[in-house]
C-alpha cells in the first residue's frame, strides 16, 4: 500500500473514532435538555381525607411532555382503574426533582389499547415539550437512552436514566401458555401484530412511558411499555431478563392527531 494511501486511512480512522466519542459525550448534553420533560404519573389524596386508605401520594408510572406543553404520553395500562373522588383523589403528574417536585392535576384526554398509550392533559402551567422524531423504525444497533422513574416512590422522584442499543425491531404478540388461556386479545395480536423495539437494557415497575430518544438530538422515538419476565412478577427484581421492549413513536403521534 503507498504510503499517501496508509496516511489517508490513518486520518480516516482517527476522524471516525473522534466522531463516536463525540456521538458517547453528547448524552449528558442531550440529557439535560431532556430531563425536564420527563414526569412521573400518579395520585394524591388530601392528607385531612378521614376514609383514606393508603398512602397520600403513589407514584405508578412514568410520563413525558408532548405537543402544547400541557399534553402527557405514558402507558394506558399504569392508569388507575378508578379515582377516589369522594375522598378527594385527584390524577396528578410530578415535575422537578426530589423535595422540589411540583404535582399538576391530570385528565385522561385519550387512550389506545391496542397499542398501551395514554395522552392526558395537564391543568396547570405548561412545561417543555419534547420533539417527536419521524414515523419511520430506527435502525437495529442504534443507540438510544430513557429516562423514567423506576420502583416508583422506592427511589424517589430523581428521574433515571439507562442507555441501550436497539437490539431489534419484532412483531409483538401477547404471551400465552396455552390454547386454553387464548383470549380475544390474544387472537387478534397474533393475526395483526405490530412491530416494536427490543432494546438491550433493563426497566423495573415504575419505568413503563418513560421516552425512548436519541442518544445525540433527544427526539424520542418510542415509550418504554414492558419488561420480558421469566417467572412471577414478584421475582422481577431478582431476576430482570434484560429485555425491554418499547412503542413506536408513530402510534403517539396518531393519537395525538385524532385527538388535538
Amino acid at each position: 500500500m503507498p504510503a499517501r494511501a496508509g496516511t489517508l486511512l490513518v486520518i480516516l480512522w482517527l476522524l471516525m473514532g473522534g466522531w463516536s466519542s463525540a456521538q458517547a459525550g453528547s448524552l449528558p448534553e442531550t440529557l439535560d435538555k431532556v430531563r425536564g420533560s420527563v414526569i412521573a404519573v400518579g395520585t394524591v389524596t388530601p392528607a385531612r381525607s378521614l376514609k383514606r386508605k393508603g398512602p397520600p401520594v403513589k407514584i405508578l408510572a412514568t410520563g413525558f411532555v408532548v405537543g402544547n406543553g400541557r399534553q402527557v404520553i405514558t402507558n394506558m395500562h399504569v392508569l388507575p382503574e378508578t379515582i377516589d373522588t369522594d375522598n378527594g383523589e385527584v390524577l396528578v403528574v410530578f415535575s422537578g426533582r426530589g423535595q422540589a417536585a411540583k404535582a399538576t392535576s391530570a385528565k385522561v384526554r385519550a387512550t389506545d389499547a391496542e397499542h398501551d398509550l395514554a395522552l392526558l392533559e395537564l391543568t396547570g402551567a405548561t412545561l417543555q415539550p419534547l420533539v417527536l422524531a419521524s414515523d419511520d423504525f430506527v435502525k437495529e444497533g442504534s443507540q438510544v437512552a430513557f429516562t423514567g422513574f423506576p420502583i416508583g416512590m422506592v427511589l424517589g422522584l430523581y428521574p433515571v436514566t439507562s442507555s441501550a442499543i436497539i437490539s431489534a425491531v419484532t412483531p409483538f404478540i401477547l404471551p400465552t401458555y396455552s390454547a386454553s388461556n387464548l383470549s380475544a386479545e390474544h387472537i387478534k395480536s397474533l393475526k395483526n401484530p405490530f412491530e416494536v423495539y427490543q432494546l438491550d437494557a433493563i426497566a423495573y415497575p415504575g419505568n413503563s412511558g418513560s421516552p425512548v430518544y436519541g442518544i445525540d438530538d433527544g427526539r424520542v422515538i418510542g415509550v418504554v411499555n414492558s419488561v420480558f419476565v421469566k417467572g412471577a412478577k414478584e421475582g422481577l427484581l431478582k431476576t430482570p431478563s434484560g429485555i425491554t421492549y418499547a412503542i413506536p413513536v408513530r402510534y403517539v403521534k396518531k393519537l395525538m392527531r385524532e385527538n388535538p
